[in-house]
């Protein structure tokens, strides 16, 4: 008898994604048992649910915040995440080398079962698979409307970081677990390297190495996008004089000089004044591909990478022949 798994998802999503992915859930409903959640907390309590009833496997369909709800619930299981990416930017399912564009190949994934662990983070006991952001981007989403984003798209998020760049910045201090302390107005701690959608701003992030990786941002305002532009027209933000600082430990304590807006895969979680990152108790099961492929994207900019550039012909021209 074919498996069926159980499957949390928003039958109330509104964008034409949401209403193609309600489409193949209905028409490959012999592959899932659905269960629809009206919010987050619905959704975590499902998830809470499902696993303590000893299923193996339970499946998000959604974008990251959906995955992030479902995660809750996992945190601390050994019941695995299954992903049907179903959002805008679907970034952990990136990460993972899912097909992020593609339900039936990613159900194909889930089908070959093949399940692998990876670091899972908290702030301040909020689970996050892969990002969590203190200051400057939490604000932005803090203050972008529902209805903005509906307008506008991705703009709505651009005109309020314009507004956002305005404010006069929080002051955060950061301390590693080995003691090292660096000053900020802005923070981004990456469990994966990818950021939005195909951006890597987190070059030596491993999902799987134990360690956040961290970027602290030592400028504000529009120096603060400046530095960030620079940074990763070069191919990483850190790079040469940049007022980007990159970080690597296995936890962080970080405090601010006043309450400021904290997300967690890009989640508004609330406004914190000390915050806490370390690792959850227990890593997260997931079904991944066996052998992630790269995306398109990421194929590009390695071929762009490779290509040789003006006078490295000559120069290996120039070398003397090896005896």
């Amino acid at each position: 008898m074919r498996r069926r798994y159980p499957l949390i998802f928003n039958p109330s999503a509104r964008s034409q994604r949401g209403r193609r992915t309600l489409r193949f859930l209905m028409t490959h409903a012999q592959s899932f048992v659905l269960y629809a959640s009206r919010s987050a907390e619905d959704a975590k309590e499902l998830a809470t649910k499902l696993a303590a009833d000893g299923e193996p496997i339970v499946v998000a369909a959604g974008g990251d915040g959906t995955l992030n709800a479902v995660v809750q619930g996992l945190t601390g299981t050994n019941t695995a995440l299954g992903v049907l990416p179903a959002g805008t930017m679907n970034v952990f399912a990136r990460e993972l080398g899912l097909p992020h564009n593609n339900l039936k190949k990613s159900l194909e994934v889930l089908e070959a079962g093949y399940i692998k662990e990876v670091d899972l983070f908290e702030a301040n006991g909020n689970p996050f698979m892969q990002m969590a952001g203190i200051g400057f981007d939490a604000q932005v989403i803090e203050e972008t409307t529902w209805e903005q984003k509906k307008i506008l798209g991705p703009m709505a998020y651009i005109m309020t970081a314009m507004k956002v760049l305005a404010d006069k910045p929080p002051k955060l201090r950061i301390i590693c677990d080995d003691g090292q302390i660096e000053e900020g107005f802005c923070a981004l701690a990456g469990n994966g390297s990818l950021y939005g959608g195909q951006v890597k701003l987190f070059r030596k992030a491993d999902h799987a190495d134990e360690m956040l990786d961290m970027l602290v941002f030592t400028e504000a305002g529009y120096k603060l996008i400046r530095d960030s532009v620079k940074g990763l027209a070069t191919g990483a933000i850190d790079a040469g004089n940049s007022s980007v600082k990159y970080l690597q430990s296995k936890s962080y304590e970080i405090h601010c000089d006043r309450e400021v807006p904290m997300e967690v895969d890009g989640e508004y979680v609330g406004r914190v004044e000390n915050i806490c990152l370390a690792p959850a108790q227990r890593k997260l099961r997931v079904v991944a591909p066996e052998h992630p492929k790269d995306g398109i994207f990421t194929t590009v900019v390695k071929t762009l990478v490779n290509i040789p550039r003006r006078g490295d012909e000559a120069s290996q021209d120039d070398k003397p022949d090896q005896p």
